[in-house]
């Protein structure tokens, strides 16, 4: 039950892996490819003729289209942008099509759930693919595809256009608003997938899963989504003038917990290829910004008081601010010079406003003396942040019912044993 079998990074395989990944605004995982499996040799003596024909074309055609999607990656120019986004579309649509029908093979238990081996391409894993005797394996599997093209579209969206004109690249407000529901989207995809299929798993199974897949990645990726949707909410209040100080501290605040949480989930797992380590550079280089943001904020509230010390921890969380967003600038160096190579899209959104602020108004703020302070020294000085909590949650996302084409294979069984019987 649940049989597994891996075949090495080194071996032949199919794993595409691009040198340069173009621009990027939110970090996408790499992209798992699932194989061709003959399901008629495996279940044919089972299911129905036609039944066994719609899982396969439907499964076909993710296979073809996850291939397609894997090539446009590999091209970063502009000019594919539009045929990714149609792919991407098109593979989504297919993979909400095939889970209904697929997951008649585990309804009540069945035991057509051990009986077919799916193959997915792994791309964070040393290994090259993973091979499971489970239909769990492929659900799981197919919930975090449909995750990854979320987070594909996110991006998408998120990278500035340019104008023909000579305007400055912008994004617009439409677009900044929408990816906050795509975030939440593939949150929902990556929540469902922690609390209602990795359960499923024996245990040893489980232990077996391919890092892409780990418990912790999944729970990274989420956290991440949802970091992400919070820092274009902050964007936006940054843009608003009824938003307040106090607001932009709190969504500021509520961000670094959830890249605290990211990290806390992603940092032990064995990401030691190139892309895994991207990943883990990702989360780094956001969580020091995040950091940035909020100490800014805060330091900003604090100098609002009326006393000697409210101002002098404002100073140290004005300095703690400057600090973190130099750590966060040597993390974003870090990050995209790790391979697959990626680039910045031009400044935008919350980063913009305080690559411009935060400098300016330390350096308003700090007395000369303090300029002598070593890193160690601010960082120890450094208040506390204030605790809130977490806003934003995941869709909810749940496992769709299954396709009432089994309805009719159960039907049909039931004639049969009942004709059987009369004879």
């Amino acid at each position: 039950m649940g049989c597994l079998i891996s075949t090495p990074a080194d071996g032949v395989g199919s794993r595409r892996r691009p040198g340069n990944i173009g621009e990027v605004s939110v970090f996408v995982p790499g992209l798992r490819i699932p194989k061709a499996v003959d399901l008629s040799e495996s279940i044919g003596d089972e299911l129905s003729k036609s039944l066994v024909e719609r899982l396969t074309a439907l499964r076909t055609r993710i296979v073809v289209l996850a291939m397609q999607e894997g090539l446009t990656i590999t091209r970063t120019k502009k000019k594919y942008g539009s045929q990714q986004g149609l792919i991407q579309s098109d593979l989504l649509q297919a993979l909400e099509d095939y889970l209904p029908v697929l997951l008649g093979l585990v309804e009540d238990g069945s035991s057509l759930q051990h009986n077919v081996q799916f193959i997915w391409v792994n791309q964070e894993d040393e290994k090259e693919e993973t091979a499971m005797f489970s239909v769990w394996y492929e659900v799981l599997s197919v919930l975090h595809l449909m995750a990854t093209l979320s987070l594909f579209k996110a991006n998408f969206m998120l990278l500035p256009r340019t104008y023909a004109d000579g305007r400055q690249p912008k994004i617009s407000e439409e677009n900044r608003k929408s990816s906050v529901d795509v975030f939440l989207k593939a949150a929902g995809y990556l929540d469902c997938a922690v609390r209602q299929v990795l359960p499923k798993f024996p245990t040893e199974l489980r232990r077996n899963l391919p890092v892409d897949l780990a418990e912790g990645n999944l729970r990274a990726l989420c956290l991440q989504a949802l970091a992400q949707g919070v820092d274009i909410q902050l964007g936006l209040a940054i843009d608003s003038t009824k938003a307040t100080l106090a607001v932009k501290r709190r969504l500021a605040c509520e961000m670094v917990k959830y890249w605290h949480q990211a990290q806390d989930n992603i940092i032990s797992l064995p990401l030691s290829n190139g892309w895994g380590e991207k990943h883990k550079l990702f989360v780094k280089w956001r969580y020091a910004e995040a950091k940035a943001a909020a100490y800014y904020y805060h330091g900003l509230i604090l100098d609002e008081g009326n006393t000697e010390r409210s101002h002098s921890t404002a100073v140290a969380a004005l300095q703690a601010a400057d600090e973190y967003l130099k750590e966060g600038d040597r993390g974003c160096e870090a990050f995209n010079a790790a391979v697959p190579t990626s680039r910045n899209p031009p400044l935008w959104g919350t980063m913009k406003f305080l690559m411009e602020k935060i400098p300016k108004d330390t350096s308003s703020k700090v007395q000369t003396n303090r300029d002598r302070y070593t890193h160690e020294q601010i960082m120890d000085s450094a208040p506390t942040l204030p605790d809130f909590a977490l806003a934003l949650t995941p869709d909810e996302y749940q496992l769709p019912p299954v396709d009432p084409s089994w309805d009719n294979e159960a039907t049909n069984k039931s004639s049969v044993g009942t004709n059987k019987f009369k004879e």
